[in-house]
């Protein structure tokens, strides 16, 4: 019997099945294992087991020990080392001008190597490259072409749906994802929608393809004609999920059947008689009235069931008073008013013409005595008698 534990070595690595001898270990526990390329520091996800021993088993590496404090601070310390040497080897990539984006540099855990990936769209050239790096750091150096989406799972971000990227949070492998599958799920072909942080189409798209493949079997296809009630009919949408059938009909009206109606009605071309299940709608149903409104009980003090009483507009009394009463030629005032009118104009108009011949009498000093005298008495005339002051009598 072997005892077998799964061990990972990032976030969302692949995961390795390692013999775990008869060392104790738990889920969660940073151990040192004997990999290809040296001593590496992963990650127990699942406890030892004991399995029948088979020649694969037999070429399982060993786990060394549990990870003790040294061996969590020279992980520490390769981290930052780790920073360096990209910030290092970008300039020196911008300094040759090479057509390659460094992504990471990677220390081993004894620091033996250190591994650099890029992306580029086409073969590099790194040979000079690699000099100049081994002579820098003096270890050995490996260059590691990846593509775009492995580029999203070392670096991280958030997607569009507001979580951590499936490839840097939980998935191991890539699965391929194709158009087809956002075309069975009925999304929209916006790229802008269906591609990821990577610029490939979302990993997402796989994950309920297999379940709208099945869900899609008996449905229709989106604008199927067919015949319903001796009227033309045609299929506008589908909702697989919910497998309903949305129906146009000659005549105007849109209703929603179900998978098990829509079939009836294509065998007999006849629309169900039965009541329509709670999914089923119509469109062009005439809209309900308004509902009327609850019966409150009277208050006292409520006004707002009496009749408002119109308000009436007040009139303007004319100047000089009369009002709308009938003076003694039976006018009522209104027809008075424009006589009233008439009568006081040229007074006032006498009273200007008297102010203006004072001003030009008193500006105008060449005029002879006589005159003046002569249009008192004209101002005299027009203005009448004064009136007799009663106090004396």
């Amino acid at each position: 019997m072997t005892r077998v534990a799964t061990i990972k070595f990032r976030t969302a690595g692949k995961h390795y099945n390692f013999n775990a001898r008869e060392i104790e270990l738990k889920a969660g526990d940073q151990v040192i294992v004997e990999t290809d390329r040296g001593r590496a520091l992963g990650s127990v996800v699942v406890e030892p087991t004991e399995i029948d021993q088979t020649s694969e088993n037999r070429e399982l590496k060993n786990v060394l020990r549990i990870a003790t404090e040294e061996d969590l601070q020279l992980a520490s310390t390769n981290a930052e080392r780790e920073e360096d040497a990209l910030r290092y080897c970008k300039s020196k990539v911008i300094e040759r001008n090479m057509a390659m984006k460094m992504v990471k540099a990677e220390y081993l855990f004894d620091g033996s190597k250190i591994i650099f990936y890029f992306t580029a769209d086409n073969r590099v050239d790194f040979r000079e490259l690699v000099k100049d790096l081994a002579h820098h750091f003096h270890t050995r150096i490996e260059m590691r072409q990846i593509g775009v989406r492995d580029e999203a799972k070392l670096i991280g971000g958030l997607g569009i749906c507001g979580q951590a990227l499936c490839c840097c949070s939980f998935l191991t492998d890539f699965t391929p994802v194709s158009v087809k599958m956002a075309k069975e799920q009925q999304l929209a072909l916006n790229p802008n929608k269906i591609s990821g942080q990577c610029g490939r189409l979302l990993c997402c798209l796989s994950y309920e393809y297999e379940t709208y493949r099945m869900m899609r079997k008996g449905m229709p296809k989106n604008g199927l004609k067919l015949t319903a009630d001796g009227l033309n009919a045609q299929v506008t949408e589908l909702d697989i999920l919910r497998q309903v059938v949305s129906l146009r009909i000659e005549d105007g009206r849109f209703l929603k059947l179900s998978k098990e109606q829509f079939t009836e009605l294509q065998s007999t071309g006849k629309l169900p008689e039965q009541e329509a299940p709670p999914e089923i709608m119509v469109r062009n149903e005439p809209k309900p009235k308004a509902e009327s409104k609850k019966e409150i009980p009277a208050d006292d003090n409520d006004d707002s069931d009496r009749p408002k009483r119109k308000r009436r507009r007040r009139r303007r009394k004319p100047s000089g008073g009369g009002g709308n009463s009938p003076d003694n030629s039976g006018k009522s005032g209104k027809e008075n008013k424009p006589e009233h009118k008439e009568k006081s104009t040229p007074s006032e108009e006498t009273k200007r013409q008297q102010k203006n011949e004072d001003k030009q009498a008193d500006n105008n000093n060449s005029a002879p005595s006589g005159e003046q005298k002569k249009r008192r008495r004209r101002r005299r005339r027009r203005s009448g008698p004064k009136p007799e002051n009663n106090d004396k009598s």
